[in-house]
């Protein structure tokens, strides 16, 4: 068995995996200790560029998956619980509402776009 640690959104996950056949994974260098990450430190990944967001209501995915399907575009009109996206998540439709009535003034996604939890589907105003 071997034990690793993986970070997934954040979150650190202390995983143990059985090694059935293959070559050996290479040892720390002569003379370098092998590093080793706590599981309460962030994973240091760079932040990637943001894009240009409207000002406004935003909508976001309340957890990570996959765009099945855009219900509106720039411009139109809806009110309050009107669906605005179908989100895929673990095989499963869930329906991304408007939290407020308004005006969509952006879409900041498409039709089979992955996102992650947080991420802006669209700006109302």
């Amino acid at each position: 068995m071997r034990k690793f640690l993986i970070n997934v959104n954040g979150v650190s996950y202390n995983v143990e995996v059985e090694e059935i056949g293959g070559a050996a994974a290479p040892a720390a260098a002569p003379g370098r200790p092998a590093v080793s990450t706590p599981a309460s430190a962030p994973s240091p990944a760079a932040p990637a560029p943001a894009a240009a967001v409207p000002e406004g209501t935003q909508v976001s995915a309340p957890m990570p998956g996959n765009i099945w399907e855009v219900k509106v575009s720039e411009g139109d009109t809806v009110n309050e619980g009107d669906v605005l996206f179908v989100l895929e998540a673990m095989k499963m439709e869930n329906e991304i509402v408007a939290p407020v009535s308004g005006k969509v003034v952006g879409v900041q996604v498409a039709k089979g776009t992955a996102v992650n939890s947080g991420d802006v589907l669209a700006v109302l105003a």
